[in-house]
């Protein structure tokens, strides 16, 4: 059986996903994304999976209350237990055609068995020259993303040899 590599989810946004400035709430913005990709996810593997890492969410434009909203959710890279999934939100005027992107990110899933480990995923082998294009890229930026977790692990292991009183100064 095939399973599938990419997944749409639309819908209409609604005055409840609105924010103080009138648009679209960055927040609803990224539970659409974390359910887009794990839908993906999840129906690659045909097992549960856990966001390990969202990175690099690009808000393009802003989204207005009333537009059609598509999540579009596309495996582009596998590992053995891991999967990279692209997302990106385009919006509407449901009296027009023309969409526009507003938003682009990559996250890292991790299969899980029953008891709760980590499991193997499935391979996915690119074949367009577009989905090469996509796993390179998927590469590049976990590539990116270690050196930024080095950085962020020395930072905070700095951070914790510090006495508290200085880190709660104003």
């Amino acid at each position: 059986m095939s399973r599938p590599g990419s997944v749409t989810l639309r819908f209409l946004a609604e005055p409840v996903h609105v924010n103080f400035g009138g648009k679209v709430h960055g927040g609803a913005v990224m539970k659409w994304i974390d359910q887009a990709g794990y839908t993906c996810a999840a129906g690659w593997t045909g097992d549960y999976c856990v966001t390990a890492y969202v990175g690099g969410i690009r808000f393009l434009q802003a989204i207005d209350v009333g537009e059609i909203v598509e999540v579009r959710a596309q495996l582009i890279r596998t590992g053995r237990t891991s999967m990279d999934v692209a997302v990106d939100i385009y919006a509407t005027d449901p009296r027009s055609t023309a969409k526009r992107r507003t938003c682009h990110c990559v996250m890292t899933f991790v299969a899980i068995d029953a008891q709760g480990r980590p499991k193997e995923v499935p391979a996915w082998t690119p074949v367009t020259p577009v989905q090469q294009a996509l796993e390179t890229h998927a590469i590049r930026l976990n590539d990116i993303r270690k050196s930024i977790d080095q950085e962020i692990e020395s930072q905070l292991r700095w951070l914790d040899q510090q006495p508290a009183a200085e880190l709660e100064r104003e």
